[in-house]
């Protein structure tokens, strides 16, 4: 018999469009069935390449991340055990709204400092989810253009936090789930 699948809604803020050459600057995820049940860390810049709109985003500053952040390998480990803990015996499946730009990261942030990726070679996308549920199209995908019982409430003050992000994704994708149990059901 397989494990169940645990999803985990995953957010990340970077310093530009790429791992490797930019930092992942904070990490944020939560239990998609209890967003009670989070993870956070900010971390320090692995260079100071960044975007300066990337930074003016996120409302980062990379020397203060230098001095206050985590040191990389010790942030992805503690992501891995708090994965390890939360999933218990399911398999943790990776959530993301536009999954494959954080994931993109979490992967290169696992594999360099880790060797190994606890989420696997893929992530869920919601946005390709909410294509496949309703046949829309990718430009209908963004979130402000959901319909409103799909919405999730998100403060303004908030946005680009990565941990208020990933719990606000995760109770879009939790409505997505419910929306087509619905649909099933008809």
């Amino acid at each position: 018999m397989s494990q169940p699948e645990i999803y985990f809604s995953v957010d990340i803020e970077a310093s530009g469009p790429i791992p490797g050459e930019y930092s992942m600057l904070s990490l944020g995820a939560c239990l998609v069935d209890a967003p009670d049940r989070t993870f956070y860390a900010e971390l320090q810049p692995i260079s100071q390449q960044h975007v300066p709109d990337a930074l003016r985003v996120s409302r980062f500053d990379l020397q203060d991340l230098a001095r206050t952040g985590q040191e990389p390998p010790h942030a992805m480990r503690a992501f891995r055990d708090w994965l390890a803990d939360t999933a218990a015996s399911g398999t943790p499946i990776f959530v993301g709204f536009n999954a494959s730009f954080d994931w993109a990261f979490v992967n290169w942030y696992f594999h360099k400092y880790l060797g190994t990726n606890p989420f696997g070679i893929g992530a869920l996308d919601i946005k390709a989810y909410y294509m496949g549920l309703t046949g829309c199209r990718w430009e209908e995908t963004r979130s402000t253009k959901l319909p409103s019982r799909l919405q999730a409430p998100a403060k303004s003050e908030n946005r680009h936090n990565a941990l208020s992000d990933a719990i606000r994704q995760a109770a879009i994708f939790r409505s997505m789930i419910d929306l087509r149990a619905e649909l099933l059901k008809r």
